[in-house]
């Protein structure tokens, strides 16, 4: 290969430009990205970064010896737009292409937005701009913030508003907030952070609209209940941002559909991080941004799938000063048994369990016995799939 060309300038497009080094390619590499940042840490975004306990230099994640080192070509501010169907050119929306022997895609996702009119005051926070222009909006002194989503980023952000002195409101659709990831016993549990923390927690109720001419007011929720709100953020997943590869023969289900070694349908194109669904699943983590792409840039290189990856699915969260983790695999039957620590206490660990095994294991304020069992997950698992999984 002569020029690979990965579009994404994102912490999974950053790692593939890294392996790709680090496994001996020394030709042309280009990193295409669409907003004008070099590459940048996206977790402190909803906390430290937004109550000011960090800058933008701390978020960088090059510096320029390693920019030097990389010797790629830059291509930041610029959109693709298109992928040929053999997969060998990158179309841009300026107008340019760029002829690429191997492409690595990485163009992560997009934050999920309400239907219909957006009025002044209504914030995502998915990408470096949308924490400024949310740092800045909540720089104007207290205020009434609601936040639409119960999930990580909008808990995560529910904790750093009310850090700033701000009045929270959470609103959840589901019955609990990370119900499909944690199960009832443990949702409940993580719940109970937003009353402590000091944040209004609201669910099994929706949006039906957004109040306000040119300024939001208020959030009309489903069940007819008005809450007034000066800001609010809406946190309700995101979308692969797949749509600059309509045309091309890719398959695309909900990110870029990928084998266990992230290789396409085309030998020559790879994809990583939160657009690929890999083995049938797109997991939108820091852990599988961090992990796929050394595999999947081996394949590449050998133009055919040699690897496999099934790291050992892993998240973690900061709200009102507790770190909740989580590793495994649950399902919905396991049983849930507290190892040591209890929630009244508010630290604790916990493991998830089926037929005797454990399947998953959960911690509040335990990162030492956390990751010993974490370690102990990935040792089983790379023993019964034959494929080890990354911690």
């Amino acid at each position: 290969m002569r020029t690979v060309t990965v579009v994404g300038a994102s912490l999974a497009g950053l790692y593939a430009a890294r392996e790709l080094r680090a496994q001996g390619f020394d030709g042309r590499l280009v990193i295409v990205g669409d907003e004008p940042h070099q590459p940048y840490d996206r977790p402190p975004l909803s906390k430290d970064f937004l109550t000011g306990r960090s800058d933008e230099a701390q978020l960088a994640l090059t510096d320029g010896e390693e920019t030097a080192e990389l010797a790629a070509e830059w291509l930041l501010g610029t959109r693709a737009r298109g992928l040929d169907p053999r997969g060998r050119t990158v179309l841009l929306d300026d107008g340019r292409t760029v002829p690429s022997d191997g492409v690595v895609i990485a163009t992560g996702a997009s934050a999920r937005r309400l239907p219909g009119p957006q009025p002044a005051g209504v914030h995502t926070l998915r990408t470096l701009d949308d924490a400024r222009a949310l740092r800045t909006a909540l720089a104007a002194g207290p205020q009434r913030v609601v936040v639409i989503g119960g999930g990580f980023i909008g808990a995560e952000t529910a904790s750093s508003c009310v850090a700033l002195g701000h009045d929270v409101t959470v609103v959840e659709a589901a019955p609990l907030p990370l119900l499909p990831q944690l199960g009832p016993e443990m949702a409940a549990v993580c719940a109970g952070l937003h009353a402590r923390g000091g944040a209004t927690l609201v669910t099994g109720t929706g949006v039906a609209a957004l109040r306000g001419d040119t300024a939001v007011r208020a959030v009309e929720l489903s069940d007819g209940r008005l809450l007034p709100a000066d800001v609010v953020v809406v946190g309700i997943g995101a979308t692969p941002n797949t749509g600059w590869l309509a045309g091309s023969t890719l398959a695309l289900d909900d990110g870029v559909l990928c084998d266990d070694g992230c290789v396409t349908g085309l030998p020559h194109v790879v994809a990583v991080g939160d657009v690929a669904r890999v083995g049938a699943a797109r997991a939108e983590h820091w852990t599988s941004a961090t992990e796929q792409p050394r595999v999947a840039v081996r394949n590449l290189l050998a133009a055919s799938t040699v690897e496999t990856v099934r790291p050992l699915p892993y998240f973690w969260s900061d709200q009102y000063g507790s770190r909740i983790q989580f590793a495994g695999r649950r399902r919905p039957d396991d049983t849930v048994r507290l190892l040591e620590g209890s929630p009244d206490e508010g630290g604790f660990l916990a493991a998830y369990e089926r037929e005797g095994r454990t399947t998953a294991v959960l911690a509040v304020d335990r990162p030492r016995p956390f990751m010993r069992l974490r370690r102990a997950l990935a040792a089983a698992a790379a023993e019964t799939t034959g494929v080890p999984a990354g911690v």
